[in-house]
């Protein structure tokens, strides 16, 4: 070819280039959405999707991976009465042989647009996890919208727009943070809204729906949906604590990152208990008595506290590797001691604050995290990371050896960690900074609507050595791969208190006991039973499991007589004054054996008790601001 030649071709070559890349590329397509859960109390959700599409092969994806779920648990089974038509025909689609949420369908030629149906099943057991788990009852319903849709391969989430619209049975109320556009009857229309905003943006239902102002500027609410009337008579004094926290949060944090915020609150015994963050609101659910019963209140007080703080941590600070451009690349959940972890210690902090918690429940919830992990033998295997690495694969994971398997204690252990790294930068700096400071930097920021800003290990050190210059990297470094011995407990010793045993148990115990239906023997001799004497857990390394004792047995009897937790305690108790061995006849597999324990040591139950020789640093700490 003529050099010359060659040259003029490549000018024109690059200037078309540069001319097209200046082209307006084709915009994402728009998605209408129409669902019909007006069989809620039937527990099936019917949904109608107008998807844009050309003829060839058009992939679709059913959510995999939750936000907030930490794992691949987008539940593909519940999916039911899938069809796709265009132009009147049938088409055709088969399911991915690598990947179960991935949906191929075969598109015409002269089609413009995919119409699909399809069918959520919502569980009809109060079994299931996350948004999987059961969501309906007679009464109300929480629509997940990443349960009853689909969505195609190609753009972001954030570049897909949803034109969705909800009709609810007759007569029912609804909250939601998703700006509404109108509403006829139970029929809602919602604004056209990111499938990134869509599936952060649950909805609340319900025949017995009550709505609680909490703030304003920006607004805040509580919206409360039940299974009766009576169970959202809640005292005033319980919803002022939660109007409290709503400023306790802005001091702590210094800005907020919500246009407006929506408290989710579903009490019900018939749906899966959990709690699930989103940016402008938390799918929060507990039992139906929750709200006008102290125990089963004390119970749930660091729940919404954990939610609302994820709006921060979690949703605005998110780490990077969990940030995906949609709902079927994995997340990678290395980072959850800050995600979960300092979430799970911000959430108490706050409790504390906003009075959710008195002080010493405040302090007794300490106490019972403190001791469970200081009596974790798992940990002499498993290090803190991995509990993080591990969660996609072991969220389903049974009670059974817990103690030994080491479950997600990301959550309860990084509470005495980031404790820890409070009360080190109240030292380091003479008490003119706390933990308060380092929200400020790493949280705050410019108001505004939802944003994310997404971090790396090396941003939280960083940010941690603005607050207070320490050894940062080697503290966390520490933390997350040693094996003890025993818990961080470091924290709970600076802040001028100490963690002790006696037979008395805390009013949190006893609420626990009660509602579980359980005994709790673990640091006494190492068992955890269900009121009837199954056993749940043994702790390895104490006496029980040492004897021969394993989770899956049952004790029928105590020193000769019937078991009954009474029977067991009076046992514990009657041993401190004698030498006598504890005798439990216990049945395994239809078979009979009697277990001798030398304990003489009582009950034991867990307390944090002042040391004053130190300044109280954790009675500051939760000061309200």
């Amino acid at each position: 070819m003529n050099p010359s030649r060659f040259r003029v071709l490549f000018c024109l070559a690059f200037m078309f280039l540069l001319s097209s890349a200046a082209w307006p590329q084709p915009h994402a397509p728009t998605i209408s959405l129409a669902v019909d859960a007006s069989e809620a109390p039937r527990k099936i959700f019917h949904a109608q999707l107008k998807i844009p599409a050309s003829p060839g092969t058009l992939t679709l994806y059913y959510p995999k991976w939750i936000p907030g779920e930490h794992g691949p648990t987008g539940p593909i089974q519940d999916l039911a009465g899938l069809k796709f038509t265009a132009n009147g025909q049938t088409l055709k689609w088969r399911r991915d042989l690598l990947d179960g949420w991935t949906i191929h369908v075969e598109v015409p030629a002269g089609a413009s647009s995919v119409d699909a149906s399809l069918d959520f099943i919502s569980p009809a057991g109060p079994g299931g996890i996350y948004t999987g788990g059961a969501s309906a009852t007679d009464k109300m319903t929480v629509v997940n919208w990443n349960t009853m849709l689909i969505y195609p391969a190609g753009p972001t989430s954030d570049d897909l727009t949803y034109e969705a619209s909800l009709r609810l049975p007759a007569g029912w109320k609804f909250g939601t943070p998703l700006p509404v556009a109108s509403q006829s009857g139970a029929e809602i229309k919602f604004k056209p809204a990111s499938l990134t905003t869509l599936v952060d943006s649950p909805v609340i239902a319900g025949e017995y729906l009550r709505v609680v102002p909490l703030a304003e500027n920006p607004h805040q609410e509580m919206d409360i949906a039940a299974d009766s009337a009576a169970a959202l008579d809640a005292p005033q004094e319980v919803l002022d604590h939660y109007k409290s926290l709503t400023e306790q949060a802005k001091r702590l944090f210094g800005a907020q990152h919500f246009r407006d915020y929506h408290f989710l609150y579903s009490l019900s015994d018939h749906v899966a208990h959990f709690g699930l963050e989103h940016h402008e609101s938390n799918d929060s659910r507990v039992d139906e008595r929750t709200m006008i019963d102290s125990a089963k209140r004390l119970l749930e007080a660091g729940l919404l506290t954990h939610e609302y703080v994820h709006s921060w941590n979690g949703k605005y600070r998110r780490p990077a590797d969990l940030t995906t451009p949609d709902y079927e690349e994995p997340m990678q959940t290395d980072l959850l001691w800050v995600y979960e972890g300092l979430t799970s210690y911000l959430g108490d902090l706050l409790s504390a604050r906003s009075g959710v918690r008195t002080p010493e429940q405040f302090r007794d919830t300490l106490a019972v995290i403190a001791a469970e992990l200081d009596h974790r033998p798992g940990r002499t295997w498993r290090n803190l990371q991995d509990t993080a690495d591990g969660v996609p694969a072991m969220q389903g994971a049974p009670p059974q050896w817990e103690s030994w398997r080491r479950p997600l204690d990301y959550y309860d252990e990084d509470v005495l960690n980031w404790l820890w790294v409070d009360v080190i930068i109240r030292q380091q700096t003479q008490n003119k900074k706390s933990m308060d400071d380092f929200c400020h930097l790493f949280h705050g920021g410019q108001s505004g609507p939802p944003a994310v800003k997404t971090y790396t290990f090396d941003d939280v050190v960083n940010t941690l050595n603005r607050v207070a210059p320490y050894d940062w990297r080697r503290f966390w470094t520490e933390r997350l791969t040693n094996h003890g011995p025993g818990a961080p407990l470091d924290g709970i010793a600076g802040s001028g208190w100490k963690l002790v045993y006696d037979d008395t148990r805390s009013e949190q115990m006893k609420a626990w006991e009660q509602d579980h239906t359980e005994l709790d023997a673990s640091y006494s001799i190492g068992l955890l039973l269900h009121g009837d004497g199954g056993i749940v857990d043994t702790i390895e390394g104490m006496p029980a499991a040492k004897a021969g004792i394993g989770p899956g047995m049952k004790v029928v009897a105590v020193n000769g007589r019937r078991f009954s937790d009474d029977v067991l305690r009076d046992a514990l108790k009657a041993g401190t004054n004698g030498s006598a061995p504890l005798e439990l006849i216990v049945e395994n597999t239809d078979y009979y054996k009697t277990f001798k324990l030398d304990y003489h040591g009582g009950e034991k139950y867990p307390h944090l008790v002042r040391d004053e020789s130190k300044p109280d640093t954790l009675g500051e700490i939760i000061k309200p601001r």
